[in-house]
């Protein structure tokens, strides 16, 4: 007699379940295969449960506006409120910051590098981001003092704030100390601060290192004019960590990325059109997986869910 098998009904698990199951596979999967599978996986992948983390970095550092917009729009309405971690970089205008404060009731991470949105948007906003944690703006040329002012004030459980600036951006260029006076102002709670290539005195950083006792790590490389007396450091701060100003190998701040670059998978997408199951004029977004040289780029999400009915409209191929 065979011994009898016994068989896992994996379409009875819980949507969170599945979702924490789905968040292992690729976003052609996830969009493509699982909701072909079964009517319980497809309303899984419908569902918030899988969109409460939304890593685009680096597939929006070389898409299209038009296309950076639409997929985020759709992955953060999806999300139903329940998004906690967003990265993404080069948002292209104000309006597109804009809607992503007003569906950041859960937002904790927050990562914008090499944005375009403006103080103003920044301070009309920065009352929504109350529940940040982690904030990075680095790059972002457009933002000045008056936007991290607001922030400041607003969001008042930040504790990582990363304003790295490309070493370009120091050439030639005076003293500019309202940025971190801002800072050192509105951030006592501060842990973690990064502020690469800044144009900073010794005057300011010392007031930020007064103003934040919390401070565990100061990232000052690059900020030429900043002189610490490392013993005075040694003995006030014994529990500081400084890097810089001096860069002694390359500039490379991504060793200090952890927050997002943790979780990253590595996957490659073929230039398939994206599947926009929210919208109506699908075939706006043909090309929509190009870079300028036809490279694959690839791009990540945590805890994603996707549409079964968008596989068709991707034009990706359909599940086995």
């Amino acid at each position: 007699m065979e011994e009898q098998i016994e068989l896992r009904h994996w379409d009875e698990l819980i949507p969170d379940a599945l979702g924490l199951i789905f968040s292992n596979l690729s976003l052609q999967e996830v969009l493509t295969v699982i909701p072909s599978v079964c009517k319980s996986w497809r309303k899984a992948v419908t569902g918030p449960y899988c969109w409460q983390e939304v890593d685009i970095e680096e597939w929006s550092s070389r898409c299209q506006p038009h296309h950076l917009d639409r997929m985020l729009r759709m992955l953060i309405t999806r999300s139903s409120g329940s998004l906690r971690k967003l990265c993404v970089s080069g948002l292209h205008n104000d309006s597109i910051f804009s809607f992503i404060t007003e569906n950041a009731g859960s937002l904790q991470t927050l990562r914008v590098r090499r944005s375009e949105m403006s103080d103003s948007v920044v301070e009309r906003t920065a009352g929504r981001l109350s529940t940040i944690t982690f904030l990075d703006l680095s790059y972002c040329g457009k933002i000045g003092a008056r936007a991290l002012e607001a922030i400041g004030r607003h969001c008042k459980l930040l504790v990582t704030l990363c304003r790295n600036m490309h070493p370009l951006d120091a050439a030639s260029k005076l003293l500019q100390d309202d940025e971190a006076n801002a800072i050192a102002t509105t951030m006592p709670r501060l842990k973690r601060l990064e502020m690469a290539y800044h144009l900073i005195s010794t005057g300011s950083v010392m007031n930020i290192l007064a103003s934040c006792p919390q401070l565990e790590l100061l990232d000052l490389r690059g900020c030429w004019d900043v002189k610490l007396d490392s013993q005075l450091m040694k003995e006030k701060f014994p529990k500081l960590k400084v890097l810089g100003p001096f860069v002694m190998d390359y500039y490379e701040m991504d060793d200090w990325d952890d927050d997002c670059s943790e979780y990253s998978v590595n996957s490659e997408y073929l230039a398939w059109e994206f599947e926009m199951g929210d919208y109506e004029d699908y075939d706006i977004y043909d090309g929509m997986w190009h870079d300028d040289e036809g490279r694959f780029e690839e791009l990540e999400l945590r805890f994603y869910e996707g549409n079964g009915e968008e596989a068709g409209i991707l034009g990706w191929p359909q599940s086995p």
